[in-house]
């Protein structure tokens, strides 16, 4: 019976986007919030299991994919958002399918976002660096950022993502991750689907789905998300937007503050003011990932 209501959803949909030519759909794909991920061992080239939890996480992306082409998406742009920005195992994605891949690049996580788009799906996404409960729970640098705040609201990097792709009007309609992601980023961004795969115990231990659960799970709320795209909204901040961002170190902290338009709220802590998302989003991808030693 369930999945007879499911069918319908999609027919529904799919009949009443396919008037306007289809949906355009962005995702952007971390892996901390993938289906049993809870150490390094699944997050990086060097654990046991990264290359089995690539494959969780290409699984996941295509779920998300057809469940979305099913209801009515023809066209889909992904971000490979985790790590190096290399790990989703692209030859098993869709041909028709562009992927955006490594760093720097501009917009980060949301590389490639623009007005064109329909809505924008999240995928292995994780709990705010502020949170003492989620899997992993960071927000873009565990090791280096321990706050992130827009005009004074702790960020996810969700929410933080939602508000750049707000920025050019476009809706976030579901994540997926651990519960506690999917509350944190509902708070912020909205009444959005979420995709719950796994129950946080711990930094790093969780009570999770098999990755064939996992799965379906995220295809029953992407095609809910899509039954009803018409009815979420952008996820705005008002402007000009103000940037404080707390470091562990002092000494990336004191070296900001020399920059003229930056102010040194404390020893770790600095102040930026952008006038748009955007502007937020480069000054980040620069304090986050300049060494005066890149290469080449």
């Amino acid at each position: 019976m369930k999945r007879l209501i499911a069918l319908g959803i999609l027919f529904v949909a799919a009949n009443a986007w396919a008037q306007d030519g289809g949906l355009k759909i962005y995702i952007s794909a971390d892996m901390e919030g993938v289906t049993g991920a809870v150490t390094d061992e699944q997050l990086g080239p060097g654990g046991f299991e990264y290359e089995r939890f690539r494959q969780y996480m290409t699984n996941e992306v295509n779920a998300a994919i057809d469940s979305a082409r099913a209801a009515g998406a023809t066209e889909f742009v992904v971000s490979d958002s985790h790590g190096n920005g290399q790990n989703l195992l692209i030859d098993q994605l869709p041909s028709d399918v562009t992927v955006i891949r490594s760093w720097p690049r501009p917009l980060s996580m949301m590389a490639g976002i623009d007005d064109t788009f329909d809505g924008v799906i999240f995928i292995g996404y994780h709990a705010s660096t502020g949170n003492t409960r989620g899997v992993r729970a960071h927000t873009m640098s565990s090791a280096n950022i321990t706050g992130l705040r827009l005009n004074g609201i702790e960020m996810t990097e969700g929410s933080m993502n939602a508000a750049i792709a707000g920025h050019f009007g476009v809706p976030v309609i579901m994540v997926s991750g651990d519960d506690v992601a999917v509350a944190e980023n509902q708070v912020l961004i909205g009444n959005i689907e979420g995709a719950v795969v796994k129950w946080a115990s711990g930094f790093h231990s969780a009570r999770t789905l098999t990755p064939e659960a996992g799965v379906e799970e995220i295809r029953t709320r992407t095609a809910s998300a899509i039954s009803r795209i018409g009815a979420f909204q952008p996820y705005v901040l008002e402007t000009p937007i103000t940037l404080e961002l707390s470091l562990k170190h002092y000494r990336p902290v004191e070296l900001l503050g020399y920059l003229p338009n930056v102010e040194k709220v404390n020893s770790h802590t600095i102040r930026y003011v952008g006038q748009n998302m955007i502007e937020i989003s480069l000054f980040l991808a620069f304090v986050t990932g300049y060494s005066i030693d890149l290469q080449p």
